[in-house]
């Protein structure tokens, strides 16, 4: 077995209703533009290391967010191989029987999305490990994700690479699993989910969605304001995950513990519950968010509208009485 630890960089369309998607068999969330892996040896210290960029044909103009975040520049693009000849050279250096391990699970739908785009085979990316289950496992934590850079601030990791790097992130993702007992959480993580929800805090005044596989998983980072996060077509704009077409949402509601949720629908598909869970940074007082979807129930979508009750009725009482004129 080759354990080999790996992260993608990708560029996305400009908005969520670029006529690209049209030409498109499925809604892509993201278009790669760089791979970077680091090889587990036997005992799981670092090994050999790849990194390649890739040139998008879909979505060609960079998307300034992503520009900023990745330091990824048109010219820099332009020189990037082909999908396909990029797929087939990592494919050579990872060998036969490859598990990939990521830090949380946006990597995987990312590039079988990308594989089934260009119609390649992708029975080899069979075997994937998400490494935020095992760490949480191992340091009492639950099914609460926790960022990468968490992880190496708990385990006293050195930053030394380059963030929103696909080989700097993965290499500081490798070293995490250094600090891990990786032969006893790869033995347990078949079950790891249900164990780390049965540590979630139980309530009785919401639906549990915790036990529930959601179908879309995003963060996003370096928001001035909450309302700039909403203000995002990448957080507001979502599609639905099994026919592809554009979801209509309703309004956020605010549930407290900087957590908001919505309904969104499909007319073949039916309602989806949103979640957003935001967080302040207090080295920079920028705000990140993680985005969630799963399919609703009907607790789900009476739950929401209990809420959303609520929050107007706030809203009314909040709201200063005019004068009436005297009889």
């Amino acid at each position: 077995m080759n354990y080999i630890v790996v992260d993608l960089e990708w560029n996305q369309a400009m908005s969520s209703k670029s006529s690209v998607f049209n030409k498109l068999p499925i809604h892509l969330r993201g278009e790669i533009i760089e791979i970077g892996a680091v090889k587990l040896n036997d005992d799981m210290s670092l090994g050999e290391e790849f990194t390649i960029d890739v040139k998008p044909v879909y979505f060609k103009r960079m998307h300034y967010k992503v520009k900023k975040l990745t330091g990824f520049d048109k010219e820099r693009l332009a020189k990037g191989l082909a999908f396909p000849d990029a797929m087939e050279i990592f494919r050579d250096w990872c060998g036969e029987d490859v598990t990939f391990l990521t830090w949380g699970c946006d990597d995987r739908g990312i590039m079988e999305q990308n594989i089934i785009i260009h119609d390649l085979d992708w029975d080899w990316i069979a075997g994937w490990v998400n490494l935020q289950l095992i760490y949480n496992l191992q340091t009492g934590g639950d099914k609460n994700q926790k960022s990468l850079a968490s992880a190496m601030e708990h385990f006293g990791i050195e930053q030394t690479r380059i963030a929103h790097d696909a080989l700097g992130d993965a290499y500081n993702t490798a070293l995490v699993c250094t600090h891990l007992n990786m032969e006893e959480g790869l033995k347990l993580y078949p079950d790891a989910a249900q164990i780390l929800a049965s540590r979630m805090p139980k309530s009785e005044t919401q639906p549990e969605t915790q036990d529930v596989d959601y179908l879309l998983h995003e963060s996003y980072s370096a928001f001035a304001t909450k309302a700039a996060a909403f203000a995002d077509e990448r957080i507001v704009s979502l599609s639905c995950p099994v026919c592809g077409k554009a979801l209509s949402g309703s309004k956020w509601v605010n549930q407290g513990d900087q957590r908001y949720m919505s309904i969104y629908s499909c007319e073949e598909d039916g309602p989806f519950l949103a979640r957003v869970k935001f967080r302040k940074h207090a080295e920079d007082n920028t705000w990140s968010a993680n985005k969630l979807l799963y399919k609703a129930d009907e607790a789900a979508v009476e739950f929401y509208h209990t809420k959303a009750a609520q929050s107007r009725r706030r809203g009314r009482g909040h709201t200063k009485k005019k004068n009436r004129p005297a009889k």
